[in-house]
């Protein structure tokens, strides 16, 4: 829908809002509440997990990645092209990822990673949906009004996106009228309500406003699918909720990442606890870790006084119990999740709609969570950062929390930069006066080590995810730790990693 495979006639079908602008500027670079090294699961794999030969590891590890070089000139807006990659944990996978180049308007280029929970059926519509809200946001009234008037006379439409896929990235099956509703609603809205600007506090406000409004649009269209279906239908075996219906997708929930950039310019939106962090190569070679995200949940003291904020004293005991909302959820912001959002009334109408609706819900909660007293306690309101991009800004990484939960973001970023700059050259080796042959030797087995591992890994994502799971805790890989990581079974891979999503954005030549 509106993308690159083809245009919209007729019945549409998509590849593929509580609205409140900031009244203030984005913030800059600034603090952040990120753990030296938060590593929640266990750090050794199973003994008896099978052991993978080296050629098993690279097929397992190489199966998703893809990379895309953009052309060189003003289309590219300062990008030169990214790695990407994903790791499953869970069968199927809760993470999902996006890239794609607006076309229209002030154009630019979108990368997003999105991290599912209680199933992936919020993660996969969000990754197909979002870019298109965020490139409706940002359109000229004029353009969005030959956009209208183009659907009005039943014409072909020009795309909006031109999506860069790995082919085996799942699909969603959902109904495209619906999507294309409540998008074609949302630039309706803006034909009728807005006057045009191009300012650039108008970014932040347009993907504030994109994501908000999206997740509205699910919340509104799961409501509408609860009222037209009958308790009888809702209750019928063999009726259950295909995974891309409505009220599946609303009620399971994904964190989100996004960074856009258009000329120069570098805007990361930001809910949840996946993360962007910007690799920065100082003068002197060394290369420094900038977090352009914050983490949305209890650890970050800022985003949980956020939460208090919103309720009421006597509700400042139980809104956040035990560093979750309610005692349930961990991320504060969030996409879907309308357990946390919707009003009792409409909760207790869905708990009593059959069973086959709670069996879309994964996990064992069901029914009104103790003290939901003054809803909404979940907000998709994203934090946004605004960057502009440096000559020393050499790439950004965007990952979901599976792993920044084993690794540090200095060492993300120092094995970013050396595995960039091993791919483009190998620096000579100039001994000191003082130095043995002996130390010459070690030196020339770790140049050996790197060249290998850079002809090992083309893609710089799947470097990282090889360091991640088979880190030998020198800056090396343990073979026989990462096969064992690999080779778990489902049932018990989630206990040592979550889902892994990368992508690494190359900025500038190193």
């Amino acid at each position: 829908m509106l993308g690159r495979s083809g245009t919209i006639r007729g019945c549409y079908t998509l590849e593929f809002w509580q609205y409140r602008a900031l009244s203030s500027p984005p913030p800059e670079l600034h603090r952040v509440h990120y753990p030296a090294g938060s590593r929640s699961r266990k750090s050794h794999a199973e003994p008896g997990a099978v052991q993978l030969s080296s050629a098993q590891i690279n097929q397992v590890l190489k199966a998703n990645e893809y990379s895309h070089t953009l052309p060189r000139g003003p289309a590219s807006h300062g990008v030169l092209g990214f790695y990407s990659n994903t790791l499953p944990s869970n069968q199927p996978s809760e993470d999902r990822r996006s890239n794609a180049t607006c076309l229209p308007g002030r154009g630019g280029v979108l990368f997003g990673v999105f991290d599912g929970h209680a199933g992936s059926a919020c993660a996969q519509v969000i990754s197909q949906r979002l870019f298109y809200y965020i490139t409706v946001a940002m359109l000229p009234l004029k353009m969005l009004q030959e956009l209208e008037w183009a659907v009005e006379e039943d014409r072909a439409v020009p795309p909006l996106l031109e999506w860069h896929k790995h082919p085996q990235d799942p699909s969603c099956l959902d109904d495209g009228a619906i999507s294309f509703h409540s998008l074609r609603n949302y630039w309706q809205e803006r034909l009728e309500g807005e006057e045009d600007g191009e300012q650039e506090e108008g970014v932040t406000s347009a993907l504030v406003d994109a994501f908000c409004r999206l997740d509205y649009d699910l919340s509104v269209e799961a409501q509408a699918q609860l009222l037209q279906s009958s308790p009888r239908k809702m209750s019928l075996p063999g009726e259950g909720l295909a995974l891309s219906s409505p009220l599946r997708v609303a009620l399971s929930g994904s964190t989100t990442c996004v960074a856009y950039v258009s000329s120069g310019v570098l805007h990361v939106a930001n809910l949840g606890d996946s993360r962007a962090v910007l690799g920065v190569q100082e003068q002197d070679g060394h290369w420094s870790a900038i977090s352009l995200t914050n983490d949305h949940n209890a650890q970050n003291p800022d985003e949980l006084q956020r939460v208090l904020g919103e309720h009421p004293p006597s509700e400042h005991r139980t809104a956040v119990r035990h560093d979750r909302l309610l005692g349930l959820l961990l991320p504060f912001r969030a996409f879907g999740d309308v357990r946390f959002k919707w009003s009792p009334e409409m909760l207790n109408q869905l708990y009593e709609s059959g069973p086959n609706v709670r069996s879309a819900v994964s996990g064992s909660v069901w029914g009104l969570p103790p003290h939901y007293l003054t809803p909404p306690y979940l907000s998709a309101q994203p934090e946004i950062t605004r960057h502009l991009i440096r000559p020393a800004d050499k790439f950004l990484v965007l990952a979901t929390d599976g792993l920044w939960e084993l690794m540090h973001r200095q060492t993300v970023i120092q094995l970013v930069g050396d595995h960039l700059t091993g791919l483009q050259h190998q620096r000579p080796i100039i001994p000191r006066v003082d130095m043995t042959l002996g130390s010459l030797q070690r030196l020339l087995l770790e140049r050996q080590r790197r060249v290998q591992a850079v002809l090992e890994d083309q893609n710089t994502a799947t470097h990282l995810l090889r360091h991640a799971l088979g880190d030998d805790g020198y800056g090396a890989v343990a073979p026989n730790r990462l096969a064992k990581m690999l080779s778990l079974p489902s049932d018990l891979a989630r206990r040592y990693r979550d889902d892994i999503t990368i992508t690494v954005i190359h900025l500038n030549e190193l």
